[in-house]
């Protein structure tokens, strides 16, 4: 099928508007947003000073001295001396050697010439995640072309809708569920419409996705009360409402979550169904809505018995060393299973893959409306 200036315009129209979100500042930058004052920039280490750490068991505490160059900015050249404080917890310390590269934040003296302070954050990781990104984009290029073009261009979009409009909406108070909704049915719009087009098979693909995400947020809600699961549940939830944002519901937050991490496989399954379905209605136009249906629910069936493990298998890889803990102290299978994080990933992966069961025959319904007739 190919590109129409209808495709051509809506791609134009998108990349403008990732184009303005990049430039859009989310409110909540301060210094970050380029408001002057600290300095965030590249250093390597140049030597480091161990006499101050203390190691207990597996963990490291006290203090670590440090000796830096600064590589870029316009302190770039400059050695400087720092303190690298260990705290006891292995996911959040970090130990330095000569030779690697660190991420520094340099606060200037009140005349701004000099560095009054560094202050060593963490491993730099920039360049090299400058090149996954790069790599990704390569292969996406060269594997799908025009198509891999779209696609990388919805990537990018749905990363600046997240962390400019979504997040900074939540921080300000925008109903959690609302918002959740809001930004699912803008990047299902955009995705599924750039990739599969400004045609009936986009639109097919659309009505699926959002019908499925639709069950799913009624789901969510419903059993999210049944369950009586706290937002707070969730990592570093409570200390948003220590950091000055304690008008935050974070159940309700935790709930739109729940749609929103599923919207990605359901529109994955809605636009196989409708590809599929506008495939058999190529081959055979005068197919009629009935056997376009029931094919519908034919390649649903078959995608469906893959997709409903898919986001059992995501939520148990970000949670199996809080399962392996369990495991290893003997804890019996009727404690864990009541545990509340544990029931939070349960109502996660459950009514996460009832949306992904229930959209295959709404887009195949759809389908059958759209892809037939004039």
């Amino acid at each position: 099928m190919g590109t129409t200036r209808k495709d051509m315009l809506f791609v134009l129209f998108l990349a403008l508007l990732t184009a303005g979100l990049a430039l859009l500042p989310s409110g909540f930058g301060g210094r970050s947003e380029g408001t002057g004052g600290a300095e965030r920039e590249k250093a390597l280490i140049l030597q480091t000073d161990d006499s101050n750490m203390r190691q207990f068991s597996i963990v490291r505490t006290g203090d670590q001295g440090l000796t830096i160059r600064v590589l870029s900015g316009r302190f770039a050249g400059q050695e400087l001396e720092a303190v690298n404080h260990l705290m006891g917890r292995l996911e959040l310390d970090k130990v330095f050697a000569p030779g690697d590269k660190a991420f520094v934040v340099l606060d200037p003296d009140e005349s701004g010439s000099a560095v009054a302070k560094a202050n060593v954050l963490d491993f730099y990781r920039m360049d090299i995640e400058l090149v996954v990104l790069a790599l990704f984009s390569l292969f996406l290029l060269v594997f799908a072309g025009w198509t891999g073009a779209k696609a990388l261009l919805s990537f990018l979009f749905t990363a600046l809708m997240i962390w400019k409009v979504f997040l900074p909406g939540m921080l300000r108070g925008w109903d959690p569920v609302l918002t959740s909704l809001g930004v699912v049915a803008a990047l299902t719009a955009a995705i599924i419409l750039l990739v599969g087009g400004m045609n009936r098979r986009g639109a097919v693909a659309f009505a699926g996705s959002m019908a499925g995400i639709g069950i799913t947020c009624v789901l969510a809600l419903v059993f999210g009360s049944a369950f009586r699961i706290h937002g707070a549940v969730k990592p570093f939830s409570e200390t948003l409402l220590y950091s000055g944002f304690a008008h935050l519901d974070l159940t309700k937050i935790f709930l739109g979550g729940i749609f929103l991490a599923s919207s990605g496989a359901v529109m994955d399954l809605a636009m196989d169904v409708a590809a599929a379905m506008t495939e058999i209605r190529s081959k055979n136009p005068n197919i009629t809505r009935k056997e376009l249906v029931l094919s519908g629910f034919s390649v649903g069936r078959a995608v469906v018995g893959t997709m409903t493990t898919t986001l059992l298998l995501a939520y148990t890889g970000s949670y199996s060393s809080l399962l392996m803990a369990f495991i290893a102290q003997g804890i019996p299978l009727a404690n864990i299973l009541n545990m509340q994080y544990v029931a939070a990933e349960i109502l996660n992966t459950l009514v996460g893959s009832f949306g992904l069961v229930t959209v295959a025959p709404l887009t195949a319904l759809a389908g059958g409306l759209l892809l037939v007739g004039k």
